[in-house]
């Protein structure tokens, strides 16, 4: 076991920060009166605003690892570039989730944000994850805060079905993976992550590849990846919206984080493409994308579109992982980074929208821009911005994934996701139709945006147009930060 040192403590900074303000939270809560309680979501995204700068000096100044990563806390976390990329986008994630939650009356409560804070905690360990054990306490501190988020709303029969179907679901991967975890542990007798992925990839067995599945299992569940999808438009539809928006953003990064460090730390850039588990891996991301695109379509609920839009995201940033590159792995985290600002921006929007309408239903959005001109552009930048469409940040993400793939030598797999994302277009503009072209009965009746709400979608489609103008810096710090899934 390794010493507690200074260092280490600090590398923990955001975890630290982020479980004293969830107990900060709830001491405050005791303090309000039910009328005063919107201020938590003040309190949480003030606090995860100071957590993400001190994370940001802390690791300039004091606690920068270097080019190799740090193995501290007795090799359970991993303290790199990665981690500190993962972190941002939770905590851009969290922030904007709690403004605009301050909308939601039934959110009001300190109980919603300490759960909200607890899952981020879960999420950031998972991205640091060094261990199989640290993983998975990881994992389930994560899920399970989720599932009581799903099935919050209580006074709405689908929060609580969305609520049951995410826990059962989210059990039974769960139960899977801790399975795989066991026969991975029980064949290599480590449970450390990079020594147990490179066994299972440089020297593979029946029974490693199986246990490799079961794995693989619980990661495409939790990123909603086809076969493992089924659960995510139910979910999505019934779960409060603002906690749909993080499900669907940080839960999914996340997921990545993992899958990419336990996949590209067996490659070490050197595995032989041929094989079973690369195969199976470059299937499940072609079919997601498509599937994800295709079934989008024919979707009359936004919650629901943008639950198969999830999906096929899902299956654009696996493109990264399967290219076994530097370049491929920093694409996938820039292209994550994009997509947690472009889809928060969208649900925020639906939020304000269901907020006066009492519905999600796509032919309710018409006439919005005549009825809140300032939420309808922010609706479209968000759509742009995930159809890939300049000067938004979705035109670069899915550049670099593309040119990473056909750097690769990815021709086939590259044109792929070009195909899909004409698709995806389809769908998108679709929805811009409704807010810009259709008229509706109730156009004169405009739609308040709170101050907070403002500031939400403001630092949200300021994130999409700087990533879509100078998307440079960003990209190089994501590719960066990827040599560290290549060092062992």
């Amino acid at each position: 076991m390794s010493q507690i040192t200074l260092s280490s403590v600090l590398a923990l900074t955001p975890e630290i920060g982020l479980l004293i303000l969830a107990v900060l939270v709830l001491l405050v809560d005791r303090g309000l009166q039910p009328g005063e309680r919107r201020r938590l979501g003040l309190w949480t995204a003030w606090g995860s605003l100071v957590i993400l700068l001190a994370t940001f000096g802390l690791w300039l100044f004091f606690n920068e690892p270097g080019d190799q990563p740090q193995l501290i806390w007795g090799g359970m976390i991993r303290h790199d570039g990665v981690t500190l990329v993962f972190r941002v986008m939770f905590l851009i994630a969290l922030t904007v989730t709690s403004l605009i939650s301050m909308d939601v009356k039934n959110l009001q409560q300190g109980e919603y944000y300490a759960l909200l804070i607890s899952s981020t905690i879960g999420l950031s360990l998972m991205a640091a994850a060094g261990d199989l054990i640290m993983l998975y306490v990881a994992l389930e501190t994560a899920s399970l805060s989720l599932y009581v988020l799903a099935g919050y709303a209580k006074n709405v029969s689908r929060s609580a079905e969305a609520g049951m179907k995410y826990f059962v679901y989210g059990a039974f991967a769960s139960a899977l993976m801790l399975y795989g975890f066991s026969l991975l542990y029980g064949l290599t007798q480590e449970t450390n992550l990079y020594v147990v992925s490179q066994s299972v990839i440089q020297q593979p067995d029946v029974a490693m590849v199986g246990a490799a599945i079961l794995v693989v299992v619980g990661f495409g569940f939790k990123i909603s990846a086809v076969p493992f999808h089924f659960w995510a438009p139910d979910v999505y539809e019934g779960a409060p919206t603002p906690v749909t928006g993080f499900v669907s953003t940080a839960s999914k990064a996340a997921g990545f984080a993992v899958f990419l460090r336990v996949f590209l730390a067996g490659t070490l850039g050197t595995a032989d493409p041929a094989q079973a588990w690369w195969i199976v891996l470059i299937s499940m991301c072609i079919i997601t994308m498509t599937v994800g695109n295709l079934l989008a379509i024919f979707q009359t609920n936004i919650k629901r579109l943008l639950a198969y839009s999830s999906i096929a995201q899902a299956g654009y940033t696996m493109i990264g992982l399967v290219t076994l590159s530097q370049d491929g792995s920093g694409a996938a985290m820039f292209y994550l980074l994009y997509y947690v600002v472009s889809n928060i921006a969208a649900f925020g929007v639906i939020i304000l929208f269901s907020n006066l309408t009492g519905s999600d239903e796509l032919k309710d959005l018409s006439g919005l821009s005549r009825r809140s001109p300032y939420l309808a552009l922010a609706m479209l930048f968000a759509l742009l911005s995930l159809g890939g469409i300049p000067p938004t940040a979705g035109f670069f993400g899915k550049f670099f994934l593309f040119k990473a793939a056909v750097d690769a030598g990815m021709w086939g797999l590259a044109l792929v996701g070009i195909l899909n994302a004409f698709i995806a277009l389809y769908y998108y503009l679709s929805v811009a139709k409704y807010i810009y072209l259709y008229r509706s009965e109730e156009e004169d009746v405009p739609i308040p945006v709170s101050r907070a709400a403002q500031v939400a979608l403001g630092v949200t489609v300021f994130g999409i147009l700087y990533l879509g103008i100078v998307a440079g810096p960003a990209f190089e710090w994501t590719r960066q930060a990827a040599a560290a899934f290549f060092a062992g």
